[in-house]
């Protein structure tokens, strides 16, 4: 290179070197098969374990039709519940320390599990069955939640009251976001305006209202 020293040139290769392999390490690859994936991906969850995966197509058609596999695939669709009923007086009984909760049912412990985010992540809260039981007989659409991998997501921070369905792997997303942003005791003003921009967002991908009636879905 004329008018660049060989010191120059050795940097500046060094660091054509070190962007090149930032860009290489920010790209997603299945944790199955190593295969470089894009940004949307299926996932895979271990049920015993609730591990998230990432997988290409290939392996999440592979692993979550093996007969006796340890993987199921997570779903994308999302819906809002607009018609969703829960009273304040449900929400006590559920016994849930904060305003925001996830409950999904559990194939490995046969039973329905409430968790809700925090600054240490995702902590489960103990769940009263009668609760649970009057809650879906009001919302017959909590039958109909697929084992392990969908979710009742409520939302009742600052006044809130949304309700989603929600593929699990959005719960754990929250529930990231939270860990990450939460500082001081009340989570400061980034945890609020993660969880606000996490809701929108949901809003966003389940424009139209969904029936709690079992078995009907609205797709993102």
């Amino acid at each position: 290179m004329e008018g660049v020293s060989q010191q120059q040139a050795t940097n500046w290769v060094a660091s054509l070197q070190r962007f090149l392999g930032a860009k290489k390490a920010a790209a997603e690859h299945c944790d199955l098969c190593s295969a470089e994936i894009g940004n949307e991906h299926a996932h895979l969850i271990e049920p015993d374990s609730r591990r998230l995966s990432c997988a290409c197509r290939t392996c999440a058609l592979l692993f979550a039709n093996s007969e006796g596999g340890k993987y199921r695939l997570v779903p994308r669709e999302v819906s809002q519940l607009r018609d969703f009923n829960l009273s304040d007086a449900q929400w006590d009984a559920l016994l849930i320390p904060i305003n925001m909760a996830f409950f999904f049912r559990s194939s490995t412990r046969a039973q329905v599990l409430a968790m809700y985010p925090g600054p240490a992540g995702a902590t489960e809260s103990m769940l009263g069955l009668d609760a649970w039981g009057d809650l879906a007989g009001d919302n017959p659409v909590l039958r109909d939640l697929e084992e392990d991998v969908e979710a009742l997501l409520v939302n009742r921070v600052e006044g809130a009251r949304e309700y989603y369905r929600v593929p699990i792997d959005r719960c754990y997303e929250l529930v990231g976001l939270l860990r990450n942003h939460w500082r001081g005791i009340s989570g400061g003003p980034g945890a609020h305006e993660a969880i606000r921009t996490f809701f929108a967002n949901l809003q966003v991908q389940a424009p139209n209202s969904a029936t709690c009636k079992p078995g009907a879905r609205a797709h993102a």
